[in-house]
């Protein structure tokens, strides 16, 4: 790879500032209401879900993984129990602020430019995860999400369909999240024994219930040498009888493969 010119350098300099002013601006001169109230649980679970603190992943650090749990400790509590109410919006950087040593984070793991590198507050992107995927299982609308641009790991134990999350990075690439409907919902996430749980509770019992899938898959072999994973996220929503009453297009995404592909799978098969 060739390297970064004295001029590329500058130009990702200024588009951070830029970037990164116009998120400061949004959160603070912007029209939204921002969700800032706690209160205690609401009375009915939408949607709950955990995920592992820890995975066997070969060749990665443990310290870092380790280390995810403390930056994980940090940041639910800044999120743990916040309600959204009707037209309000959750800005997930916003709630948590910037990670830094003087808050307490530590250096875990972060995906940058296709490698593992540690970074203080890495291991985020597990909590935004991890609420986007239950989001997706609430009438609640995601107005911000940015795909992960690389497909790190195999599906070994994989529960839920490639590209289901939302990476992050302070502050301007957010997840946001909006409450159009006409009831209060509240976050609640918290660490117990060996996983990270999440759930979205209501004031009142869901109408509806959500079953998100991979409607498309497919990899393609690049002429740069390698492979990039494509798929179409659906969702199909049902009512209190269990009856389907809508199939929604979420998202696409397009992430290059850190690992090697069967060789059965790297294909377009709309070709």
């Amino acid at each position: 790879m060739p390297r970064p010119t004295r001029r590329s350098k500058y130009r990702f300099l200024a588009g951070r500032f830029y970037y990164t002013v116009r998120r400061y601006l949004q959160w603070h001169l912007g029209r939204s209401d921002w969700a800032d109230m706690r209160g205690d649980s609401l009375e009915y679970t939408v949607f709950e879900h955990r995920t592992p603190l820890i995975r066997p992943l070969p060749n990665h650090a443990m310290w870092m993984q380790r280390n995810k749990i403390k930056n994980l400790e940090i940041a639910t509590r800044a999120l743990d129990g916040v309600i959204l109410g009707p037209g309000q919006t959750l800005s997930f950087w916003r709630r948590i602020g910037r990670p830094t040593r003087r808050r307490g984070y530590v250096e875990g793991m972060v995906l940058q430019d296709g490698d593992v590198v540690p970074g203080i507050g890495g291991g985020l992107c597990q909590l935004s995860n991890l609420i986007y995927w239950m989001t997706l299982h609430t009438p609640l609308t995601v107005v911000e999400r940015h795909r992960h641009s690389y497909d790190a790991f195999p599906d070994s134990d994989r529960t839920q369909p490639f590209g289901s999350g939302a990476t992050c990075a302070y502050p301007y690439v957010d997840l946001q999240i909006c409450n159009n409907t006409t009831e209060s919902y509240q976050i609640r996430v918290h660490l117990i024994e060996a996983s990270l749980v999440g759930q979205w509770r209501a004031e009142r019992e869901p109408l509806h219930t959500y079953r998100v899938y991979e409607k498309d898959h497919w990899i393609t072999h690049e002429t740069w040498g390698g492979y990039v994973r494509h798929n179409v996220i659906h969702r199909e929503v049902f009512n209190k009888e269990g009856t389907r009453v809508d199939d929604e297009y979420v998202t696409e995404n397009h992430a290059i493969m850190m690992y090697q592909p069967l060789l059965d799978c790297a294909r377009d098969p709309r070709q």
